[in-house]
């Protein structure tokens, strides 16, 4: 595992890049246009505003959604982050590896760890499908991909992700929240800390779950941990009532709930006087507030029919197989649009086949899987370039891990996890577009070339943001905790600018 700053990033890069991009941020030289606000000089907003994470300032965590100071000019403001959760197969992907096809059912020397334990050989599975080259930088997209296969000179192709677990629990505790274990505050946690609210009306980090329910450990992969529950995420639902307990009770009216959360906020002031830094009981408060401010806007954000025939159907609304997830990545859109920091979209959910863990027939699981997925993040990531969102939108794809090259059973085609060589991809925020970085070897098996662990990734998502991944920090238990961890870690050189 890959510890500190990768060889691309050196200390000594790290440092003049920071201090050169910091000594830009009152010029705005280089920061885009809307970054103007994050940095405290468009009129209306409090100066001096407090700095990323501070949670010394007064009035930071009372209010959450207080904007901050971010450490550099960002290239980013919000992120869209794509969970196949279950763990896609890197090399029936995205990750080409034409020496498999050959040794298809053919038993092999090669070192393997996942769900089963360490083995040293393994009856190969060879790719279910093949690949074909897009774009100018021609890069190989397996043809389960054909609507993102036109998308790839957008995209930056990570080939040697790795992480530290292949058990799903503690996997996906670690690609949400840097740890492999629960009580640890989630990305989208950390970049509304680290940021305060763009769009005081709308919570800053959203959740939309599959339709067939949510991955294992639940709440946990979208919990705040050990910081207010004010930063923690909302789930928001694609059908029926977005948010649930959000409407107004049967004759209820706003000016009668108004009167109501006034008296409440009172009452909830006066005791928490007396109880200074209690930050559960400021997050309590705040909470009423947003909600009530979320009755009036986020009907607007969330009504996605008004959007044009020609919307709709580039995100395959228009079809049964895609138009759940269509719907959420255009409401995906429509939220970073109004100011949402940080969106999660999960594609799997429950267990076995209803995710992308393909234990059995990896055929039938991927097909079903990258069939109602492909369409509708093309299309995002196609409406986000046309409307100028995906030059602020960092938007990442991936699971919690990959899969091996090798089948987990005696017969079938399913394949064990993997977790030291996978693929996920970036797009938008600044990240160059067109490029791939690292390399698993001629069999798909482990990370050989250009080792990404899972907090380099982490580091490069706060670093496009405008934060500095080893300065934004929450004191908790004598520590110092960092997304990144205790130890640091800083962002992948070759997607950073």
């Amino acid at each position: 595992m890959t510890r500190g700053p990768h060889p691309d990033f050196t200390r000594r890069r790290f440092l003049r890049q920071g201090l050169l991009t910091a000594g830009a941020v009152p010029l705005l030289g280089t920061a885009p246009a809307w970054a103007a606000p994050l940095l405290g000089t468009a009129p209306g907003w409090a100066a001096p505003l407090p700095a990323a994470g501070d949670t010394d300032v007064e009035g930071v965590l009372a209010d959450p959604q207080l904007a901050r100071r971010p450490h550099h000019a960002p290239r980013a403001k919000a992120v869209i982050f794509l969970f196949m959760y279950g763990g896609p197969s890197q090399v029936d992907t995205f990750d080409y590896k034409p020496e498999l096809y050959p040794l298809d059912g053919k038993t092999v020397k090669v070192k393997t760890r996942g769900r089963g334990g360490a083995k040293s050989e393994g009856r190969i599975v060879g790719p279910k499908w093949s690949f074909k080259q897009y774009g100018a930088s021609g890069k190989w997209v397996s043809e389960l991909f054909p609507h993102l296969g036109r998308r790839v000179d957008d995209i930056a192709f990570l080939h040697s992700m790795s992480a530290d677990s292949p058990i799903h629990g503690s996997a996906m505790f670690m690609m949400n929240s840097g740890s492999l274990f629960s009580g640890h505050p989630c990305l989208g946690s950390w970049l509304t800390y680290g940021l305060g609210s763009a769009n005081r009306d709308l919570p800053g980090y959203v959740v939309m779950l599959d339709r067939t329910g949510g991955p294992i450990s639940g709440a946990k992969n979208w919990s705040a941990g050990y910081m207010p529950a004010s930063y923690q995420g909302v789930v928001l639902r694609s059908q029926g009532s977005p948010i649930l307990d959000l409407g107004l009770p049967e004759g209820g009216t706003r000016p009668r709930l108004r009167r109501l959360l006034d008296r409440l906020k009172e009452h909830n002031t006066e005791h928490l006087a007396a109880r200074a830094g209690d930050s559960d009981q400021a997050a309590r408060i705040e909470s009423y507030e947003l909600a009530y401010r979320m009755q009036a806007a986020a009907p607007e954000a969330l009504d996605w029919e008004s959007e044009s025939d020609g919307t709709k159907a580039l995100y395959g609304l228009d079809a049964p197989d895609t138009e759940d997830f269509g719907r959420k990545c255009l409401l995906a859109r429509r939220l970073v649009e109004r100011g949402v920091r940080c969106v999660q979209i999960y594609s799997g959910g429950a267990h076995n086949d209803d995710n992308w863990d393909a234990h059995g027939d990896l055929f039938l699981n991927h097909e079903r899987h990258a069939g109602r997925t492909d369409k509708p993040i093309a299309g995002l990531l196609a409406d986000l370039k046309r409307t100028g969102l995906l030059d602020e939108t960092v938007v990442v794809w991936g699971g919690e891990f990959g899969r091996q090259p090798t089948a987990e059973y005696e017969t079938g085609t399913g394949r064990d996890h993997n977790a030291y060589g996978f693929t996920m991809w970036m797009a938008g925020g600044g990240i160059p577009g067109g490029v791939s970085v690292g390399a698993t070897d001629e069999l798909g098996s482990i990370a050989v070339e250009d080792r990404f662990h899972v907090k380099h990734l982490h580091a490069t998502i706060l670093w496009q943001l405008g934060l500095d991944p080893n300065r934004l920090t929450y004191r908790h238990g004598g520590l110092d905790r960092r997304l990144v961890g205790v130890e640091g870690a800083a962002p992948i050189g070759r997607l950073v600018t």
